[in-house]
């Protein structure tokens, strides 16, 4: 990578004094067993910083027409809006959604996830909107603190496009997974992009093995992560579907997009000296064709996969889970 690796627990090799200099003015750092490349040269992030600026000013959108004070004399609603100084930006009020945030039919008619409008009418782009809603101030400071953590430093070593393309495939994968197994209530959140930003972490580490030093302390850093975000999300009221959905699907788009060539691979000086012939080891490419494999039968599968019919609230999924019941759903 081009810079140290958010699971860097173990860390990567450290530098020493051994540089070995080329005309593009890049260095590798030799070490007792490999080489490294120098992590000086990292990507500026902007791609997300501006995600959550999207998510930011999308969650206004959604206040702004909620509406709670004139939806409060329209139709009936458990109790008072809240923080009513706020005006038509006020909270539901907290028996019908503590996470101070919208009413879950205003999330409906902005483009929450619901597998009714999906498969029956045909409206397939809730697929993608799902992602960029949220069901208040607390579900929406939980995906974006999460997302600057993970997003950031990804962004930094790998660069926006590949970023953003797992970010919004992540999500669009958590969100196919959801609709077919989630067909009674509404579902709207980030968390499958942001599982899948930790599964492209997990598959970068497999298939860059070799430049890691203490590989098992960085991968059981990595393991106990996903593993406890996973049993957050087997509690009651909570939709883990969309993050296994964006798991996965980050996973495999992870050893796609974010395998390095092997040391030396960028200079001609040390190409020729070592003798590389191929810029990528074999055991990259074997897992390159099969995350192509799996990700294309997966996704050409699974609209013929049928869901089973859950009695469920409308299910809230964030990546620290932190309301497990809500009238409304999370994910």
């Amino acid at each position: 990578m081009a810079g140290d690796d958010v699971e860097n627990s173990g860390g990567r090799a450290k530098r020493n004094s051994n540089r070995i200099n080329n005309s593009s003015g890049v260095g590798h750092v030799a070490s007792p067993t490999y080489m490294i490349e120098d992590t000086e040269n990292q990507w500026t992030s902007w791609l997300v910083p501006m995600f959550v600026v999207a998510n930011v000013a999308v969650f206004i959108m959604v206040m702004y027409f909620n509406n709670c004070p004139n939806r409060s004399q329209t139709r009936p609603v458990a109790g008072k809006c809240v923080a009513r100084f706020l005006g038509r930006f006020s909270f539901q009020p907290l028996r019908e959604n503590p996470l101070f945030g919208p009413s879950s039919s205003t999330l409906q008619k902005l483009g929450a996830l619901q597998w009714s409008k999906v498969v029956v009418n045909h409206q397939a782009w809730r697929l993608l909107t799902c992602i960029w809603l949220h069901a208040g101030v607390i579900h929406l400071l939980a995906n974006m603190l999460s997302l600057v953590f993970i997003g950031i430093r990804l962004e930094q070593q790998f660069g926006f496009v590949r970023v953003g393309i797992l970010y919004l495939l992540s999500g669009f994968g958590g969100s196919v997974l959801s609709s077919l197994f989630i067909r009674n209530s509404i579902s709207v959140g980030a968390s499958g992009a942001l599982f899948g930003l930790l599964g492209a972490m997990l598959s970068e580490l497999i298939t860059n093995w070799n430049i890691y030093t203490n590989k098992a302390s960085a991968l059981l850093t990595l393991l106990v992560i996903i593993a406890t975000n996973f049993a957050i999300g087997i509690l009651p009221h909570v939709d883990n579907f969309a993050h296994i959905g964006g798991f996965l699907t980050g996973f495999l788009l992870g050893f796609m997009l974010l395998p390095l060539p092997q040391l030396g691979w960028q200079h001609r000086n040390v190409r020729v000296r070592t003798g590389l012939k191929s810029k990528y080891k074999p055991y990259q490419y074997v897992l390159w064709v099969a995350s192509v494999v799996l990700l294309v039968a997966g996704t050409s599968t699974g609209g013929a996969v049928p869901g089973r019919r859950r009695k469920r609230t409308l299910q809230l999924v964030s990546l620290p889970q932190l309301c497990p019941h809500l009238s409304m759903g999370l994910r």
